[in-house]
């Protein structure tokens, strides 16, 4: 599978260094090529950097990891997105996001071609994708969307990125609920002092 990273700061920047270890063709589509975030990012032999136009257009799926304001101005840049998978990891904090949208990822659906969108990788901080461990668990990752192909895709890119299991939580109509979940870790991290040491697991009996 070869994936395009749009947005190579911390969640992109650590995705695509689990993945290319993992062995996947990793495409970092960027703006500048002479200059931007995690050029460190290209010591792995699976990394390349391209335009954004040539990532999308090797890859099958495409991870956008890039600021919630940005979620209209990205999906325009990508060009043809017919027949591949888009993986959404934003959210709209604090009234911040895109113009005329609740949703990062119902925006992205909005201005792309592609339906197979889904909304993973977006619940927990970059520090817990780094380490996914808590002593002997994994923390949990989850996904949402309509999506059958983009869910299994998720599942199978959190599970290669050592998260414990990958759950779905439904359709594109919870695209709101995951972003709220994302705001409920960043309320007990940030503003509840409990620091950005937590992850979320689903416990079963």
């Amino acid at each position: 599978m070869d994936i395009a990273i749009i947005g190579t700061g911390n969640v992109g920047g650590t995705l695509a260094t689990k993945w290319a270890e993992k062995g996947y063709q990793i495409y970092l589509g960027v703006k500048d090529q002479a200059n931007f975030k995690g050029e460190n990012l290209l010591s792995n032999p699976n990394t390349k950097v391209t335009s954004i136009h040539e990532a999308v257009a090797a890859a099958s799926v495409i991870l956008i990891a890039t600021p919630a304001t940005a979620a209209i101005e990205v999906a325009k840049s990508l060009g043809d997105t017919t027949g591949k998978v888009i993986i959404d990891t934003g959210n709209c904090v604090m009234g911040r996001g895109p113009i005329g949208f609740s949703t990062t990822t119902d925006a992205i659906l909005a201005h792309t071609e592609t339906r197979d969108v889904v909304k993973c990788f977006n619940t927990t901080g970059f520090n817990n994708m780094r380490d996914t461990h808590y002593g002997t668990e994994k923390i949990d990752a989850f996904v949402a969307g309509t999506s059958e192909l983009g869910t299994k895709i998720a599942h199978e890119l959190a599970l290669d990125a050592d998260f414990g299991a990958c759950y779905s939580i439904g359709g594109n109509d919870h695209f709101e609920l995951m972003e709220k979940f994302a705001w409920f870790w960043i309320n007990l991290a940030m503003f509840q002092g409990q620091g950005r040491e937590i992850g979320f697991k689903l416990l079963k009996r």
